[in-house]
């Protein structure tokens, strides 16, 4: 069996890992067992429930069992398992699943989506990994913003306001960065228009939303992070690896739109599940342009391959640091926003 290639709209995670449906409505996701167990755990318990506003909707697995192929890094091929091997449990050859599950709102609700992808959490290690992973990723933690603050830029993508195209920045940048230059960091995330008009075709590039919009939405990002923040310190679990993704409309009239329908129905009614309305969309999201204006921006909890409950432990004091150092530079982005004059 073998399941193409990654979304274009990821911006940081594994390669081969993902996938979407031909609409990209839908994300199927290579997982292993403890990440199908999380999902379910999810589904079933009451504890869960203030935290599923900012988690995929999960519909279901498949499962497979078989050889990992590693020399592919744009698919996932899955071989039989000779009977002898069924019992190994090295991750190459362990029985795998497939996740299906959806964002709130997709990448797809957004006409031209800025993504950005931010690795939560002072440990990198599963408590299973051998003495060896565990060495390189406390290594690696410490190289980074990681161990100090609770947060590492995985990936990004902005939009060239005068190409309207996507320019995506990976990794290696976020890796580079020290905590000193992490405000500077979260400015080239979400950036702010210099002009108050595009100039398309432009020889140099242009990145941003005009201040005006762009203020509401940090505010109301920041809003959300500090209610994760509360829900997450009452529950007991250990996210390693778990991330924030956090996407925004850098179309300027839809963004604007999307800002007004939020200020008038309020997150709950523009969030909501956009079953009803997908039907008569259709012919228009085909036609490359969404019909109604969704949220400005959505703020959502991704990826625990890694991620356990810990009944007795408490909650996860990495990821709650990682979540108050970002309300931290959210803070000083909004304060510099503010302090613009093209802001009033």
């Amino acid at each position: 069996m073998s399941i193409g290639s990654r979304p274009s709209s990821q911006v940081g995670g594994h390669i081969g890992g993902l996938e979407t449906t031909e609409d990209d409505s839908l994300i199927i996701k290579r997982a292993l067992p403890v990440e199908v167990e999380f999902y379910q755990n999810l589904a079933t318990s009451a504890a869960f429930e203030p935290l599923r506003p900012f988690l995929p909707h999960f519909y279901g697995t498949l499962r497979l069992e078989g050889e990992h192929d590693t020399t592919r890094s744009d698919t996932l091929v899955v071989k039989p398992l000779p009977e002898s091997l069924k019992e190994d449990t090295d991750e190459s050859t362990t029985t795998w699943y497939h996740i299906i599950f959806r964002l709130p709102a997709p990448p797809r609700t957004f006409l031209r989506p800025n993504i950005l992808d931010i690795k939560l959490g002072t440990v990198l290690y599963d408590e299973f990994a051998s003495p060896e992973k565990r060495a390189r990723a406390e290594k690696s933690a410490r190289e980074t913003t990681t161990l100090e603050t609770g947060i590492r830029i995985t990936g990004f993508q902005v939009y060239d306001n005068s190409t309207l195209s996507p320019v995506k920045t990976d990794k290696l940048y976020g890796k580079s960065l020290k905590a000193a230059e992490l405000p500077a960091g979260i400015a080239r995330c979400l950036p702010v228009a210099s002009t108050s008009n595009i100039a398309l075709g432009a020889k140099e590039p242009s990145f941003g939303l005009p201040c005006g919009t762009l203020l509401p939405i940090m505010e109301s990002l920041r809003e959300d992070i500090a209610d994760l923040c509360k829900i997450l310190e009452v529950l007991e679990l250990r996210m390693v690896g778990a991330s924030l993704l956090i996407i925004h409309e850098s179309d300027w009239d839809r963004a604007a739109q999307g800002v007004k329908l939020y200020m008038e129905e309020g997150s709950d009614d523009i969030n909501s599940d956009e079953s009803e309305d997908e039907e008569d969309e259709s012919e228009d999201e085909a036609a490359g342009t969404p019909k109604r204006p969704g949220p400005p921006y959505t703020v959502n909890l991704i990826d625990f391959a890694h991620t356990r409950l810990a009944p007795g432990k408490g909650p996860d004091r990495g990821v709650l640091l990682g979540l108050s150092t970002l309300m931290k530079l959210f803070d000083d982005r909004i304060k510099e926003l503010r302090a613009m004059d093209r802001c009033g």
